[in-house]
């Protein structure tokens, strides 16, 4: 089973453009994000997809594999799907670029998810976090997911959810944007149009539920930091 990694990553980000080049210790965000993933050693191959002549340079400054899209795209998997279809592969995770400090324990797991599936009954897999800190389950920056006993997702939003009607009986898990794919539940996401409920919490995964395709939740304990506004940033800093 051929496994990749792919690093969507867009230069001009609606919350904080440029997040990708900014320094971080020693290297950009990018930087660190596509080495620590090579330090993983639990890929085939990995590589940069980007739509910034900056970000390819970068990339190859540090002798990594990175590529130009062809066509303008609205989200990560939008573009990693251009640069997997003539690809021989099974299973591809798509990393973000804004999240500097992935580890290997969480990935392994995250395609553990795959690995005794014969049937193919996993076509998505992503990760979650259990949380407690109630600023960040009330923060819409924090999209949060409720799943069945199975950990098969059932709605993913940025409210605070599920709706607490007694203290201490709710338990919160904060979604964890890194998601794990066949290649054939990719191609056929990318070409479904935005749903309803996608594009009123902007979350892009709900088009998954919306149309029918189940994603697994796997439980991990390491979120890291992920940079999404330069408040984030100071705290990956704080964290290097």
């Amino acid at each position: 089973m051929k496994t990749i990694a792919v690093i969507p990553a867009r230069y001009a980000a609606s919350r904080f453009p440029a997040k990708l080049m900014q320094p971080l210790g020693d290297k950009t965000v990018i930087a660190h994000t596509y080495e620590n993933t090579m330090a993983t050693r639990l890929f085939d191959e990995v590589m940069v997809v980007t739509d910034s002549p900056v970000i390819f340079d970068e990339i190859t400054h540090y002798g990594g594999y990175v590529i130009m899209s062809k066509q303008p795209h609205e989200s990560g998997s939008d573009r990693i799907a251009e640069a997997i279809a003539e690809l021989e592969v099974d299973i591809i995770v798509n990393v973000q670029g804004d999240e500097p400090f992935v580890k290997k324990e969480p990935l392994e797991k995250l395609l553990g998810a795959f690995g005794d599936d014969n049937q193919h009954k996993v076509q998505v897999a992503s990760l979650m976090m259990h949380i407690m800190d109630e600023q960040m389950i009330n923060d819409p920056n924090t999209v949060k997911v409720v799943v069945d006993k199975y950990n098969n997702a059932l709605f993913f939003s940025r409210s605070p959810i599920p709706f607490s009607r007694q203290n201490g009986f709710a338990k919160y898990h904060k979604h964890i944007g890194v998601y794990a794919y066949r290649k054939n539940a990719l191609l056929t996401f990318t070409s479904l149009a935005a749903t309803p409920l996608e594009l009123t919490e902007k979350i892009e995964c709900l088009r998954y539920l919306e149309n029918g395709i189940s994603l697994k939740m796997v439980l991990t304990d390491y979120a890291g930091v992920s940079i999404d506004t330069p408040q984030d940033l100071e705290k990956a800093r704080l964290f290097i």
